[in-house]
């Protein structure tokens, strides 16, 4: 991280003055030397695509079990894919059409189009040349399409076991927050408006900081919860750079004392980060939304492929359900009870919608993809999770510090939303005036280290 650690303090101010003279503010872009884009690009995506290869390669032996030669011939097909995309990736070749025939493929393909539109006629969008969320985002479809044109290994989540990892390195935290949640739930009728809101705060907290464990960032490596978050929650709140929890109360006690009066649905969308311990963290969240009488219904946006290392996919999501369910342990077997009939009674839905997967900006979810669009107007809040919901919310441009939140959401506004994330990319709004600047200078690593958090609202407009 040493090389990223400086970024800050070399480019920072050369990237903004080049904003600055724009009309809308640059991508951010791995073409700017020094900055955290770069670091990623010529750094931890082709460690993600060695770990990638890696892991192909030591399930070699499954493969032959499962599949015969079969198996084997397409491992070799994967890897071949993948030690082209990296070497791709290495020498800034420029972007490939993808060869698939998937339900996106010629999305994909469209908007390489528009990225080379962009472009003067002898130049080609590369990986170190064109938008980093891009690059990024276009990375982990490659990688699916190489396992997509490996067949038998269609299905393979190349991810899946540092998932699963991940999840269980994370038990002690995990039983903690079971604990908590199970003996709340059986005080929750007679607790007051007053505490009611300091838990609603507490949990909402937990989901923040479990945005901390992100495969992504570490490459792969260990970054699981080995402790309670519960007990260092004050320690934290000084951590955290916007704080509209107030705000989100608001929205949600008013849906609550409207029910009182009337028959209604009270709707809460969380469009999900990552699998093990922040997803753990949403669900108990969301249980407690529930329970409380905040909401009468959740709405879970996943991933419908594997993607950033570690972001939840329908199977990871399921998955953590039933390990919860079958622990030996008797509260978090009690909330994988609970949460698995939720879903049974239809309360709470997940939805793994391909426009997630794409690497539009959300201010362009209306356009491109419109059932989502209308599908996300029917909630009553939002809570987009996570450092890459972030980016494609804000545009993953080098906006000023003091841009409002709204202002760099470009129109996008389905319904009241918020983000609740840990910074872990060069980019941040919404900040009081001077305190961006005062954070670079005395810690130049504060947007990437995932230290700082944000729980930012912005009402429907």
């Amino acid at each position: 991280m040493r090389e990223a650690s400086v970024f800050t303090v070399l480019t920072a101010a050369l990237v903004i003055s080049w904003a600055r003279k724009m009309s809308v503010p640059c991508s951010l872009s791995a073409r700017f030397k020094g900055s955290f884009a770069y670091f990623t690009v010529k750094d931890r995506l082709p460690q993600i695509l060695t770990k990638v290869i890696d892991t192909v390669h030591r399930t070699k032996s499954a493969f032959l079990e499962e599949y015969g030669e079969e198996g084997i011939e397409a491992e070799k097909k994967a890897l071949a894919a993948f030690s082209k995309l990296r070497n791709e990736l290495h020498t800034d070749k420029p972007l490939l059409l993808l060869m698939d025939n998937l339900p996106d493929t010629e999305l994909w393909n469209q908007y390489l189009e528009h990225q080379q539109s962009l472009l003067s006629e002898n130049d080609q969008p590369s990986w170190f040349k064109s938008p980093w969320l891009y690059v990024e985002c276009y990375m982990y479809r490659r990688i699916h399409e190489g396992i997509v044109l490996s067949p038998p290994l269609c299905s393979f989540d190349v991810f899946k076991e540092v998932k699963n990892e991940s999840f269980f390195q994370s038990q002690q935290a995990i039983i903690a927050l079971c604990t908590y949640l199970q003996e709340l739930a059986k005080k929750i009728k007679d607790v007051g408006e007053e505490q009611l809101k300091e838990e609603f705060f507490k949990l909402l907290q937990v989901s923040l900081w479990g945005n901390k464990c992100d495969l992504s960032i570490s490459a792969g490596q260990d970054n699981s919860q080995k402790s309670s978050p519960l007990a260092s929650l004050t320690d934290l709140q000084s951590c955290i750079l916007v704080n509209d929890t107030d705000h989100l109360w608001t929205v949600l006690s008013h849906g609550m004392k409207m029910r009182s009066s009337q028959a209604s649905v009270s709707r809460v969308d969380i469009v999900l980060d990552n699998a093990g311990f922040e997803l753990v963290t949403d669900l108990i969240l969301a249980d407690f939304l529930l329970a409380s009488k905040l909401a009468t219904e959740i709405h879970f946006h996943g991933k419908s492929i594997p993607w950033y290392v570690s972001d939840t996919t329908k199977s990871d999501f399921q998955w953590t359900i039933q390990q919860l369910r079958a622990a030996n342990h008797r509260w978090m077997s009690k909330c994988g009870s609970n949460w698995d009939s939720n879903l049974k009674k239809e309360v709470w839905l997940y939805h793994d919608h391909l426009f997630w997967t794409l690497p539009h900006e959300f201010c362009k979810v209306a356009q491109v993809a419109p059932d989502l669009y209308t599908e996300l107007q029917k909630s009553d809040l939002i809570l987009f999770k996570g450092d890459l919901n972030y980016r494609k919310l804000t545009g993953d441009r080098k906006w000023d510090f003091t841009v409002p939140f709204s202002q760099a959401l470009n129109r996008f506004h389905p319904a009241p939303l918020c983000s609740i994330r840990t910074l872990k990319a060069d980019i941040q709004v919404g900040l009081k005036c001077g305190q961006g600047e005062q954070l670079t200078s005395s810690e130049p690593t504060w947007m990437i280290s995932g230290q700082y958090g944000v729980i930012q609202f912005s009402a429907l407009i």
